[in-house]
């Protein structure tokens, strides 16, 4: 099943899954739209055919839902007793940790082997260097930035461009050095907005107006990007300045060679993980390795932001 957020590559992993699956003679099903799926019995068997052509498509065929109910102890049982009647008895979770938490407290009370695979573009998970969908937004906001550094350049304006990122500022951080921004704002770190001010203020006497503002969704110490632009405006009002919030156009799209190959791996190691024995843990790859982090590790603990990336951008955007 897919749960939570979507993210461009889950349809590599779920296809993974099953054609792993069926390759051992296993009877594989797809839960449709996560735990609200198995709490409903919308469950179906599933085929080499039902993930034909499938590989490099966004979203996800098997849909995703938010499901409240499964949080309620008889939510849990109700979708533990649907579960049992089909004789399914293991679980591949493809989400974020919300997801993760979902299948450890599952397994504590019903003993449902559950295995995870990281899908979510935030990448704020531990245990992996990679999840599926962050390259794929990643280049998305990218290719949107360097379309809006054009009009930057021909108008000399200045742009704040807010990307997504609730609670964390991988995206902004990844995309904001791959298109040469001045300044990155993200919430694993207090900005010094009066700093970004005075900043401005010294590139406006060099004349240089041109300048690109990352911020991630997240941030929200100023109130995103309409937030910063207001501050900024009021303290360098020289400045032609614009907002522009990418959205969810970051989530959907075709995924990237790097994402489809991930969640491929990723998929088949899952399966691998049931068979033998292994699960109540997440797959993820470090260093080019397959890496297994406990739910409970998973499911906890984010992904720090390096203090070397933060000196990064203030070097090469000097």
């Amino acid at each position: 099943m897919t749960s939570g957020g979507d993210a461009p590559g889950m349809n590599a992993a779920i296809r993974a899954v099953v054609r792993t699956g069926l390759y051992h003679g296993l009877e594989v099903y797809g839960i449709m739209r996560g735990y609200q799926g198995l709490i409903d019995d919308d469950i179906y068997k599933m085929e080499s055919k039902s993930v034909a052509n499938i590989i490099q498509r966004g979203g996800t065929i098997l849909k995703t839902a938010r499901c409240m109910e499964f949080m309620q102890p008889a939510g849990r049982k109700k979708a533990y007793d649907n579960l049992k009647k089909r004789g399914i008895n293991g679980l591949v979770i493809i989400g974020g940790d919300g997801s993760f938490q979902g299948g450890r407290k599952f397994h504590e009370e019903f003993d449902i082997p559950s295995v995870g695979i990281p899908g979510t573009i935030d990448r704020d998970i531990v245990g992996t260097d990679f999840t599926i969908g962050f390259d794929t937004a990643v280049n998305t906001a990218v290719e949107a930035i360097d379309k809006i550094r054009d009009t930057m350049d021909a108008h000399d304006r200045m742009f704040i461009i807010e990307v997504m990122g609730r609670d964390a500022g991988f995206i902004a951080l990844h995309s904001g050095i791959a298109t040469g921004a001045e300044h990155i704002m993200i919430p694993e770190r207090k900005t010094d907005i009066m700093e970004i001010v005075r900043s401005l203020q010294e590139k406006g006497k060099r004349k240089k107006m041109v300048n690109l503002i990352i911020v991630a969704e997240g941030d929200e110490e100023f109130g995103g990007a309409v937030g910063v632009h207001k501050i900024i405006k009021e303290h360098v009002p020289e400045m032609d300045t614009r907002i522009c919030v990418l959205g969810h156009i970051q989530r959907g799209g075709s995924p990237t060679c790097l994402d489809r190959v991930i969640a491929s791996r990723m998929g088949y190691h899952a399966v691998e993980c049931l068979i033998s024995g292994r699960y109540n843990l997440m797959i993820g790859i470090k260093e080019n390795r397959i890496n297994y982090t406990p739910f409970d590790k998973a499911a906890k603990m984010k992904t720090r932001v390096n203090d070397e990336w933060i000196k990064i951008v203030k070097i090469l955007a000097s």
